[in-house]
């Protein structure tokens, strides 16, 4: 996928985080674990202090539509301005059918004025809903309002330390409409390689006729490799398509698998750490979410200025990566 004809005309006019449940620090998921791990040693390995648990009762349309309305509220923008609506969720919503994004559209008060559906491309979410959200827009169609609704506390288990270490649950949305002030979309590229399917899963219980939780299936080292080669490729990928070099990028926001993952990306692809902004350290690992998350506290906390370039790459399960490269309107 390409912005092949230039630069698509469209801009982020809102977007949110909230948090979705309460905060649960490293040291009271070591004290969960059997045997018990030291807390300071868990936090170095895993570069998280702490992590968002949402309740037992929560539900992933009830965030969404929080953080699409909080997205809309900061573009100035009304529910029934959207045309579309898209919830990303790795793990899906309440429903499998219909669509959670119906739900979010129901909470809003929203019937019949836009179409909904759901997406699933692993941490990749996001990026895909986005190159959806652009591409439409920029082909005629209306503002698009993605909610993104991560919450992995409900698939992990102490008995399987790996992913239960680093997980948490996310939230964030984001408001995509045109731009008439000389930004856009300058590249997508965007990649799938089911051949090698990746070393995340989480099979689906329907047809394996079980409780089914997330599985890693390769060590860390094995994992970072992966995410670095990945990343690697969608970064170099997107700027040559847009004819830029990495220096003409003021903000980065790759994916953030955990803390000391995020540390080994900056390092090994020479990313600068002052243009990134980091979310796994309070939030653990987020999926789809990590990449808006930090978009949201970069429009809101950064000096985000007219003609800025924010990059956004990322890895996931499938293999999904690639990455999406944007400039700031004036």
């Amino acid at each position: 996928m390409t912005a092949a004809h230039g630069p698509l005309p469209v801009r982020i006019a809102g977007t949110s985080s909230p948090r979705p449940g309460r905060a649960v620090t490293t040291a009271e998921i070591a004290g969960r674990l059997t045997p018990k791990r030291d807390a300071a040693r868990l936090e170095a390995v895993t570069g998280i202090a702490s992590r968002q648990l949402v309740e037992d009762d929560t539900r992933p349309s009830e965030l969404g539509a929080q953080a699409l309305r909080l997205a809309l509220e900061r573009a100035s923008m009304q529910p029934d301005e959207l045309a579309r609506i898209i919830f990303v969720g790795s793990g899906g919503g309440e429903m499998v059918l219909p669509a959670t994004a119906n739900l979010v559209a129901a909470a809003l008060g929203l019937a019949g004025s836009c179409d909904c559906f759901d997406l699933n491309n692993g941490c990749m979410g996001f990026l895909t809903a986005f190159d959806i959200a652009a591409r439409g827009i920029a082909t005629g169609g209306g503002p698009v309002g993605i909610a993104v609704v991560e919450m992995t506390s409900k698939v992990i288990t102490p008995a399987d330390p790996r992913p239960y270490v680093v997980f948490g649950d996310g939230v964030a949305a984001a408001v995509i409409t045109e731009d008439r002030n000389g930004g856009g979309m300058l590249g997508s590229w965007l990649r799938n390689d089911g051949v090698q399917l990746g070393n995340v899963r989480l099979p689906n219980p329907l047809f394996t006729g079980r409780p089914e939780r997330i599985r890693f299936t390769a060590a860390s080292d094995r994992m970072l490799e992966e995410a670095l080669d990945a990343i690697r490729t969608g970064t170099e990928a997107v700027l040559a398509q847009a004819g830029l070099d990495l220096r003409d990028v003021a903000w980065i926001l790759p994916d953030q698998p955990n803390g000391a993952m995020l540390d080994g990306l900056i390092a090994g692809l020479g990313f600068d750490r002052s243009r990134v902004v980091p979310v796994a350290h309070d939030l653990g690992s987020v999926g789809a979410a990590a990449i808006p998350i930090s978009l949201d506290r970069l429009l809101r906390t950064r000096d985000v200025r007219p003609g800025h370039r924010i990059l956004m790459v990322g890895v996931g399960a499938g293999i999904s990566f690639g990455a999406i490269l944007v400039e700031v309107g004036g």
